[in-house]
């Protein structure tokens, strides 16, 4: 399990402002349901002072999104439009006394919330740069822009930190090369020079030159027993079916086989995965094990 600080907890448990504002004069909406998170920030302005007088939120996520949002709107009252727009995802991680690493895209959701509920209200059409650039991550549709911006502004180093403060990268892997080349321009920028993590580097490597496949097995059967309490506490299950390369095919049981949140559920796996086996694996949902592969573990 992560680490959270008591003030996540505090936030989560029993949260400030979880609210739709009445009256509110700025809304602004980021995240999608179908990516696993979504925020929407309500704020009630004060016209002649440009003073934010009341700030709500209405969040689709997890503990850290909660307690992420909650933390925005407690910064945010009694600041100006302009002193708000100053507001950073690190100092809502601050507020916060920390998040852990994998949550760190929560404090970014809450930043975008704020500049599109601002832009909301002066009447302007909120860019958050996502049509601006090449979409990298089509799972999570994340952007070139999204990414670059987000390097710089917390001094990301890995695809690993990317996606953490992204979710860019953490699901079928297939963006890791695009995401490895704006670290390296940002470095480049910077006079710095690209080194991929140990993590990078096994996965580029054969497989066979790694673990064994009982060994890497093993470790899948490892985490799956970690997640699978979680799992059966929604009404669902999963079951490894096999493993191929990089390649991990699982089957989705009970409410997991058609919950609309299963894409976050095998994001969330594959994450666990990837951190316990040191490498990048990709985790492949099979409706019909016989047909989908060649046979049984």
């Amino acid at each position: 399990m992560w680490d959270y600080s008591e003030k996540v907890k505090e936030l989560f448990f029993d949260p400030k402002n979880a609210k739709a504002v009445v009256d509110a004069n700025g809304v602004g909406d980021v995240g999608s349901i179908s990516c696993g998170d979504a925020l929407r920030l309500t704020l009630k302005v004060n016209d002649d002072t440009q003073i934010i007088e009341d700030a709500g939120f209405q969040t689709f996520g997890c503990g850290s999104a909660i307690a992420s949002s909650s933390a925005l709107t407690e910064i945010i009252k009694g600041k100006t439009l302009d002193e708000a727009l100053q507001v950073t995802n690190q100092d809502i991680v601050d507020y916060l006394d920390g998040l852990p690493p994998e949550k760190m895209h929560c404090s970014v959701m809450g930043q975008e919330a704020l500049q599109a509920a601002i832009a909301n209200y002066r009447g302007e059409v909120w860019k958050d740069d996502h049509e601006e650039g090449a979409l990298i991550c089509r799972c999570f549709a994340v952007d070139a822009v999204l990414i670059e911006n987000t390097v710089r502004a917390n001094n990301l180093k890995t695809v690993e930190e990317v996606s953490h403060y992204t979710k860019a990268g953490g699901s079928c892997a297939a963006c890791h090369e695009g995401i490895e080349e704006i670290i390296d321009k940002v470095l480049a920028d910077q006079g710095e020079a690209f080194v991929a993590d140990p993590a990078q580097l096994a996965a580029k490597a054969p497989i066979s030159s790694t673990k064994s496949l009982v060994q890497r097995v093993q470790t899948i059967l490892q985490v799956f027993d970690e997640v699978r309490p979680q799992l059966i506490a929604d009404g669902g299950d999963i079951e490894l079916i096999e493993v191929q390369d990089e390649k991990i095919f699982v089957k989705m049981e009970g409410a997991c086989s058609d919950c609309q949140m299963a894409s976050a559920t095998l994001g969330w796996v594959q994450q666990r995965l990837t951190e316990k086996m040191g490498e990048f694996v990709r985790l492949i949902p099979v409706n019909n094990p016989n047909q989908r592969v060649s046979g049984r573990l």
